[in-house]
């Protein structure tokens, strides 16, 4: 009897043993970027496929993991001394914002989940101009084939509003630490219209950017920067065939009527040159999607005679685009009020919620979804 016992006490710590063994065995492995069950949409660099190169505002790569963790590998460009945030989304569920650290390569970025199946996203909260974030893998015990990606797609061209800039003070108040600490596009209009829409999302957007002019300079202003893959004027030409959208939405205006930084002489806006200008860009645009439904917005931090103007030039682009190019597929919409409450006059995160509540309607009826 007792040696049946002591079979039966064997029997049971050589089990735990095995399956100690079995957990140091399932620990998490390094499953490089070429991974072909990786999904990446945005303006993204793959000209090093082992070290995609995530560039705009809301640039994402999105994964099914098997486990309980999972972390990524980043490497931040360090432009100027400046610092990016990734954003993180697990289960559909937005998690936290993360602040990149120099020299830093390894962050964890799912942990204490339930040990099943989760599907992560991985976005670049802070815009183009801050510098990008080389993606270099990810360390998780098993990634699984995807989902069927979306198939409806949308571009959102603007300047900080649409990146996202001012919205996120959960961590760093207004004012203090540096002018780009409150970006978060993961939590901007866009993505959010998006989501709702079960379309995907592609950000091209730079802070202070126009049509005509800049904010804080003359330019080069968005038209500029368009086609190239970090929206300035010397890295290379962006391959618009990497995602191509059903639907265009234009947000720019607000940085031509600005009253400037002050660093330039800057004289009344030029209307005729404005409306011109945003013409010849949204054939350009026209030229590059020929099926896509192109959506021009007033500015939503603007009122009284801003906002008034600014509609009274973008329906003589639609007039023109209508009447003179014969193109029906361009269509104006006007924000229903003003959204200031943010860092700068920007429109806060519960004012970007009722920018997608306005817009989600108006896309719905465009596009027929």
């Amino acid at each position: 009897m007792k040696k049946t016992k002591l079979i039966i006490i064997l029997l049971v710590i050589n089990v735990f043993l095995f399956n100690g063994q079995q957990v140091l065995l399932s620990q998490p492995s390094l499953h490089t970027p070429d991974n072909q069950y990786i999904q990446y949409k945005g303006r993204i660099d793959f000209s090093n496929p082992q070290k995609p190169r995530l560039s705009g505002a809301g640039a994402y790569l999105q994964v099914k993991f098997r486990g309980n963790t999972c972390s990524t590998l980043l490497e931040d460009q360090n432009l100027n001394n400046n610092h990016n945030y990734i954003s993180i989304a697990i289960d559909g569920k937005y998690r936290e914002r993360i602040k990149l650290i120099k020299n830093k390569t390894e962050y964890e970025i799912a942990k204490n989940l339930e040990d099943a199946i989760h599907t992560l996203i991985v976005c670049k909260a802070t815009e183009a101009q801050i510098g990008y974030v080389d993606f270099l893998g990810l360390l998780c015990t098993e990634i699984l084939p995807p989902e069927k990606s979306r198939e409806r797609k949308i571009e959102f061209i603007g300047d900080s509003i649409t990146c996202g800039m001012g919205l996120d003070t959960s961590e760093i108040p207004c004012d203090s630490a540096e002018w780009y600490d409150q970006h978060n596009a993961y939590l901007a209009y866009g993505w959010l219209v998006a989501d709702k829409l079960n379309a995907n999302w592609l950000f091209s957007s730079v802070s202070g950017i126009g049509v005509t002019r800049n904010w804080n300079s003359p330019g080069p202003t968005m038209p500029d920067v368009y086609e190239h893959i970090f929206l300035d004027t010397d890295s290379t030409i962006w391959d618009a065939n990497q995602y191509i959208p059903n639907l265009v939405s234009i947000c720019l205006g607000t940085n031509d009527f600005s009253d400037g930084d002050g660093t330039y002489k800057r004289d009344e806006l030029d209307s005729a040159k404005f409306i011109n200008d945003y013409i010849q860009f949204v054939k350009r645009i026209r030229a590059q999607y020929p099926h896509a439904q192109i959506c021009c917005l007033t500015g939503p931090m603007f009122s009284g005679d801003k906002s008034a103007r600014l509609m009274e030039y973008l329906s003589a682009v639609i007039k023109h685009m209508h009447e003179v190019e014969n193109d029906n597929k361009v269509h104006i919409f006007k924000f229903s009020g003003s959204y200031s409450n943010g860092c700068a006059s920007h429109p806060d995160r519960q004012e970007h919620e009722k920018m997608a509540e306005e817009l989600m309607p108006f896309f719905k009826g465009v596009m027929n979804w």
